[in-house]
């Protein structure tokens, strides 16, 4: 029999990630998502799963809800759950781990920490999978490559743009709000301990752009990003999940030490949309 995972996540981008990495790595694996906690139930009662992989902010029902329903149920109740959140702080993972997560998943991460945890959790009850090699990349290069490859190893930066983005009807765009110039701090948060103090220049509801240090090590094209915006003196931060959409060089010389970078979010949480319309109002 296959072994089937649950992916829940609010955030298309995210689960259609975590989908991929399960799929290109784990033979024989079903991965069945959700949008969010009430789905996730619903997908339940119609099979049995062998490990949940789930978001801990979503709307309508949050992770820790969904964990307190699955953890009641005897059925359900030693299904190995993982939490999958953008908050890493000690009080926040020790809180999960006391509701019963049986492993904690900060974002952004990379394909093997993601793996590492998974296969972990399958071994626990006895259903060790058989992995299988990685997938090339074939005709996404630019996609996953670094910048180093994007540039051939020089040293100007490129934009690129996805090509789902490219191909968007006329409408799409007018319905999106238009972005204001502001100035703020962010921090960028990617995988591999990667974080880079941002200046914000402008931001809406569906992306931000703002100015980075260069250093040796970049992001790369749609990497995961969680940016992390702080919101005035009390230094309270809205957490938001996003992928890296364009690099760009910050001037017109090879050696630059500035790149202008925009992150496109993937939450759809409107707890979260809120705060940032207050950020927004505010500027």
């Amino acid at each position: 029999m296959p072994i089937r995972i649950l992916v829940v996540d609010d955030a298309s981008f995210i689960r259609d990630m975590v989908k991929k990495h399960l799929r290109d790595r784990i033979a024989d694996v079903e991965v069945i998502d959700a949008v969010d906690g009430n789905r996730a139930l619903a997908a339940m009662k119609q099979q049995t799963m062998d490990l949940i992989l789930s978001d801990w902010e979503m709307p309508n029902m949050s992770g820790e809800e969904l964990l307190r329903v699955v953890r009641s149920d005897e059925r359900t109740a030693k299904t190995p759950f993982i939490m999958i959140s953008s908050r890493g702080d000690r009080d926040h993972v020790v809180k999960a781990i006391q509701s019963g997560v049986s492993d904690y998943l900060s974002k952004p991460f990379t394909p093997d920490e993601l793996l590492r945890k998974v296969f972990k959790q399958l071994k626990l009850i006895g259903k060790s999978p058989t992995a299988s090699a990685p997938r090339s990349a074939g005709t996404q290069g630019i996609a996953f490559a670094s910048v180093d490859v994007l540039t051939g190893g020089r040293e100007a930066v490129v934009t690129a743009t996805p090509a789902s983005a490219a191909s968007a009807p006329p409408s799409a765009e007018k319905q999106n709000p238009v972005a204001r110039q502001v100035k703020g701090k962010a921090q960028l948060r990617f995988a591999n301990n990667l974080t880079c103090a941002c200046v914000v220049r402008d931001i809406s509801l569906q992306s931000f752009s703002g100015l980075i240090q260069r250093t040796d090590r970049l992001p790369a094209l749609f990497d995961q990003a969680v940016v992390d915006i702080e919101l005035g003196d009390q230094k309270e931060l809205a957490r938001l999940n996003g992928y890296v959409h364009t690099l760009q060089a910050g001037d017109n010389r090879v050696d630059t030490q500035v790149i202008k970078i925009t992150v496109r979010f993937v939450d759809n949480d409107m707890d979260k949309f809120e705060v940032l319309s207050k950020y927004i109002a505010q500027r």
